[in-house]
């Protein structure tokens, strides 16, 4: 769960012990910087601000006696002054921030904002900054963010807690999202590359001679002919490779006889897919995974060309390979009736009089911590097959 940094490393700062002894002297031995950090005992100094004067103590009086303060209660002078921060303070602190253990460089990174905060509060609190109605109302804000984080973090921890029974009854109840398929693919292009030698010749014929509209009308009209043509003809070969392919014929034949046909020089793609789930193909062609194994699918045609599948192979996905989809999705799923249950009943009504219709973002305002859902994976880990090569 995100947290503001500056908000919370004041509030943070303002709780610390001030003064302690000297940051202690670095070991002798050569160790990495994860060793000579576990090595420190939690009470070790590790950050010290010199020049930031710890608070004076109010005297405490009997109830309406005269508090005097001692003579030998004098101001120290800023030069004399620190504020030093243990180990466990400032593990404490970032632990607090992040959800996950700080590398090196973000400790450092922390460690370089404290220093810039802890004199700025400082300087604040003498001014009485933060006697200010504005100080108050900006911090009472800050709580309330803070609390909402903490119960979206509470909600993510508990929802994270899905019995096994549960991940169990999932798997057995869905057994088509856990099948696995190998396939082999057959791409046919949509239409024929044009040859470069056609090209040179039609440049040539441009600067030989200025058409007429109507020398030029016919000639367009003569190519979108052509182009159709090549269309139609690509169809017809996609038809009959789908009833070769049925036939028992080699898919990488196929596949050669497809590119030579359409003028495409490079090498051929390879037409046997990594193995994927029912997920793994647009949904234009989802219909390939409701075939029998050994079976061929029709011919299956969209702007990018024409395709033709065949299922090698199919089996299930074990549990043990499954358990952590299935949790992430449960998870995700208990999340969101977890936030319902205290979201789904709470109504907010604006004044329209007053914000003017539809609200409008404050500058600067944070939103809410982002809810990561578990059960939709980023993109990048979806199983697509890789696109077939595309004439150029």
């Amino acid at each position: 769960m995100g947290k503001s940094w500056l908000l919370c490393a004041l509030l943070g700062a303002w709780a610390w012990g001030q003064g302690g002894p000297e940051p202690a002297s670095p070991p002798k031995a050569a160790q990495s910087p994860a060793d000579a950090s576990a090595a420190l005992a939690d009470d070790t100094p590790v950050i010290t601000v010199e020049g930031v004067c710890p608070p004076q103590p109010k005297a405490t009086t009997a109830k309406g006696a005269t508090a005097t303060k001692p003579a030998t209660s004098a101001k120290p002078a800023a030069s004399d002054c620190k504020t030093v921060i243990t180990k466990a303070q400032f593990e404490k602190l970032a632990d607090a921030l992040s959800p996950t253990p700080l590398n090196p460089q973000q400790k450092k990174a922390l460690a370089a904002r404290l220093a810039q905060i802890i004199p700025m509060a400082n300087a604040a609190t003498k001014k009485g900054l933060d006697k200010s109605p504005k100080y108050a109302e900006t911090l009472k804000y800050a709580k309330m963010q803070i609390l909402a984080g903490e119960m979206i973090t509470s909600i993510q921890q508990e929802a994270a807690k899905v019995p096994q029974e549960d991940i169990e009854n999932y798997y057995k109840k869905n057994p088509e999202a856990f099948e696995q398929f190998v396939l082999e693919r057959l791409y046919v292009p949509r239409t024929k590359q044009v040859e470069p030698e056609t090209k040179e010749v039609e440049l040539k014929d441009e600067n030989s001679a200025k058409l007429t509209p109507e020398q030029e009308k016919a000639k367009q009209a003569e190519a979108k002919e052509k182009a159709e043509q090549a269309e139609q003809d690509m169809t017809k070969l996609a038809d009959s490779l789908r009833t070769r392919a049925a036939g028992g014929e080699d898919f990488v034949k196929l596949q050669k006889e497809a590119y030579d046909a359409a003028g495409i020089k490079i090498e051929s793609p390879t037409v046997t897919l990594p193995k994927m789930r029912r997920t793994g193909l647009p949904p234009a062609q989802a219909s390939v995974f409701d075939l029998k194994v050994g079976e061929v699918s029709p011919v299956i045609s969209d702007s990018g060309g024409h395709y033709i599948y065949k299922v090698d192979s199919k089996d299930a996905m074990p549990l043990d390979q499954a358990q952590t989809e299935i949790h992430n999705r449960l998870q995700g799923d208990r999340s969101r009736e977890m936030m319902e249950k205290v979201t789904g009943s709470v109504k907010t009504v604006q004044n329209e009089a007053y914000f003017g219709g539809a609200a409008q973002s404050m500058m600067g305002q944070r939103p809410m911590p982002p809810q990561r859902v578990p059960g939709n994976p980023p993109a990048a880990q979806q199983q697509t097959p890789p696109p077939a090569p595309k004439p150029n």
